[in-house]
């Protein structure tokens, strides 16, 4: 990045890592506020808005052409007011004028995402991605672009108009959608689900579609569930089974995950999973722990228990600071490369081995063949199971897995001593929450407590630091938590935090969690026809308060909102929150029956609306508790809660008041609104756990 401080825009006062990036460039860059606004509606100059990210590769090719080259900056500072947007600070900006590239251009849009919008109501009315220096892969040089889109603007204003209004009427329309009349929610889109995700499936190298291949952690989720649910129906679903362990087992085997340091990167950009775009995002590698320690636990398959436990551990060594809140990313570029951090020569990983550890690695992870990476490197993937490699070496199966144990910690080691990838290091609380609850879930189920201890450092990092005036703050760097919070950030944190209560209980925690609910549906809820906005009701006035519904890379919040709610409100007996999560089922059901496989989040909601889960609260102390707690998580059984409540636990709210022991550990096991009778034996626990299996 332009690095000149003769150079310095008004980013400088910012704390996002990307924006920052930009401070020194040439270009006079505003941030999203009052003043740029104001500016391009007082000079009757049009916006370039620049929505991008700190890991994204071609965010920095776009900047270092253009962005930091002084002729373009000119062009750029004369024609209009220059605003740049961290999408991952401005997720509100990012979905609105995604959408609005779709309308325009009629197809989707990425990132850098770059529109041309109208001074006095910020509506779109020209944009594209990136966008080249010079003319080349179709497109206009960046600098005659900007002039014809600065020239039409001037000279066709009627027709911006009138486009502008189409756009604000469709932008309306979506707003204004109501829910249809009768409406009842029903099984069948979770049939549909999975019928439509097996027409996705890939089956010759696992994953859903083909390249660029991405990991769909809720597609794999819907599939283990409906999986579970037709074994305990007595039908199994072989084939769902197949899809989600065929891929689970396909991305751990390729270059996407990363083989020596743990963690995914965020795709593959071919059909193998060998070559990934190397840049690690915290919201991927929440997701995919949830996934591994629960296929682990579903399959027990050693497999997925190490991915998991090394993911974890990843997240810790790399993702986690030392006042607890998870970083945002790692980039994929280092020393100006994209993937230099990872790949390899064969001649320098031989001399970092021994001759015995180099035979058992190079064709465990593809060594021996031809290079699969730019500049003749390799990126490893494994082409061979080291069972098969231990087979042809004649070696016994637990000297080679020990060979390529000491081979892989070598290789991290000299690996270590490289110029590391960009860390983006502001703390978001929404994707907090993501890796909240995978730390979470994957220390309760894999008896990983230091994962527990991890995710409680982050709870509280965020309870502490970015919770103020009972309201929830979007973003932490450098002692700075601003901009209000999103859905997102509400519904994730919920769902965190109620996993890391499973995996230990701590006074005061249920009641943060539940002021954290009352605060999404004062705040975010859509009152007149249900559901919940991504924005709050005292959020800056956009041209679009959306309510999402589908996933992308991260799960819709408005599922997840719902699946809370369900929760707590089953818990908690408090039917607030089941009413809301039914009417959000309600408000959203066209769209969920539309493409159920689109909204798999809503899906889980749809399904424990459907069968509500079993919760299970055990009291007593805290050691005798243990064993009980480990006959609840030995099982796969996606539809349980389950709390631990030691004697010492002070007043409870709700239906937890009422759960008392009585001696010894005593279980209260309940399904929806109806309760057996409290069990104080642990032989009678387990059998009511296999019958609400």
């Amino acid at each position: 990045m332009h690095t000149d401080s003769s150079f310095t825009n008004a980013l400088a006062r910012e704390t996002s890592p990307y924006l920052l990036q930009h401070a020194h460039n040439p270009v006079a860059w505003y941030p999203w506020g009052p003043e740029a606004l104001e500016k391009a509606k007082r000079e009757n100059k049009p916006i370039l808005l620049s929505i991008g990210y700190s890991a994204c590769h071609w965010c920095h090719v776009m900047a270092h052409e253009s962005f930091e080259d002084e002729a373009t900056a000119r062009v750029m500072n004369e024609l209009f007011v220059n605003i740049k947007v961290d999408r991952e600070e401005r997720p509100d900006l990012d979905r609105i004028y995604q959408a609005a590239h779709q309308m325009l251009a009629q197809r989707p849009g990425g990132w850098p995402l770059t529109m041309f919008l109208a001074p006095d109501d910020h509506t779109p009315f020209f944009g594209g991605t990136y966008f080249p220096k010079e003319p080349r892969y179709g497109m206009p040089a960046f600098t005659d672009l900007c002039r014809r889109v600065a020239a039409y603007f001037h000279d066709h204003r009627d027709e911006i108009e009138t486009q502008n209004a189409s756009i604000r009427a469709t932008f309306q329309r979506l707003s204004a959608a109501a829910p249809t009349a009768g409406v009842q929610i029903t099984p069948i889109v979770l049939t549909k689900a999975r019928d439509e995700i097996a027409g996705q499936f890939e089956e010759k190298y696992g994953g859903f579609g083909h390249a660029p291949k991405f990991p769909h952690p809720t597609t794999i989720e819907r599939l283990l569930r409906h999986w579970a649910d037709s074994v305990a129906r007595g039908v199994p679903d072989e084939q769902a089974l197949h899809m989600a362990r065929y891929t689970l087992h396909a991305m751990a085997s390729g270059g996407i995950y990363d083989q020596l340091g743990g963690g995914f990167c965020r795709y593959s950009v071919d059909e193998y999973w060998m070559i990934p775009h190397f840049e690690k995002m915290l919201y991927d590698n929440g997701q995919l722990l949830v996934l591994y320690a629960d296929a682990a636990v579903a399959l027990s398959d050693p497999v997925f228990r190490r991915i998991a436990v090394e993911t974890g551990e990843w997240a810790m060594r790399e993702m986690q600071a030392p006042d607890g809140g998870y970083y945002s990313a790692l980039d994929a570029d280092s020393e100006g490369e994209e993937g230099k951090f990872y790949v390899w020569q064969p001649d320098e990983v031989r001399a970092l081995l021994s001759a015995d550890e180099y035979a058992v690695l190079a064709p465990v992870y593809g060594l021996d063949r031809k290079p699969n990476f730019e500049d003749h490197a390799w990126n490893l993937h494994v082409f061979k199971s080291p069972a098969t490699v231990a087979e042809k070496l004649g070696l016994g199966g637990e000297r080679a897995a020990q060979l390529l144990t000491e081979a892989r910690h070598k290789l991290l080691t000299a690996r270590d001593q490289r110029v590391r990838p960009g860390r983006d290091d502001k703390v978001l609380a929404s994707w907090n929450g993501l890796m909240i609850k995978g730390m979470a879930r994957a220390g309760r189920l894999l008896d990983q407590p230091d994962f527990v201890a991890s995710a409680e450092h982050a709870f509280d990092f965020i309870r502490t630091h970015m919770w103020k005036n009972d309201r929830l703050l979007a973003t932490y760097k450098d002692g700075r938590a601003h901009l209000n919070a999103y859905l997102d950030d509400y519904a994730f944190l919920l769902d965190g935090g109620l996993e890391l209560l499973q995996a230990r209980w701590r006074d005061g925690d249920l009641d943060f969690l539940i002021a954290l609910a009352e605060t999404l549906l004062d705040h975010f809820e859509d009152k007149t026809s249900g559901g919940f906005f991504f924005t709050a009701d005292d959020h800056e006035q956009l041209i679009h308060r959306p309510k999402p519904a589908s996933d992308d890379a991260i799960p819709s919040g408005n599922g997840v909102a719902a699946q809370v709610l369900l929760r707590l409100g089953h818990l908690l007996g408090a039917t607030h929150f089941l009413d809301a999560a039914h009417s959000t089922l309600v408000a959203l059901w066209r769209e969920i029956e539309h493409y159920p496989s689109m909204h798999n989040a809503l899906l889980v909601a749809v399904e424990e609306y459907l069968h509500p889960l079993q919760t299970i609260v055990l009291r007593g102390d805290a050691a005798a508790m243990r064993p009980w707690l480990a006959h609840a998580a030995g099982l796969y059984t996606p539809r349980r809660l389950t709390l631990a409540i030691p004697d010492s636990a002070r007043v409870l709210p709700g239906l937890l008041a009422e759960r008392v022991a009585n001696g010894g550990v005593t279980a209260y096991v309940c399904a929806g609104h109806a309760c057996a009778a409290p069990l104080t034996t642990i032989s009678a626990f387990a059998a009511a756990l296999q019958d609400g299996r």
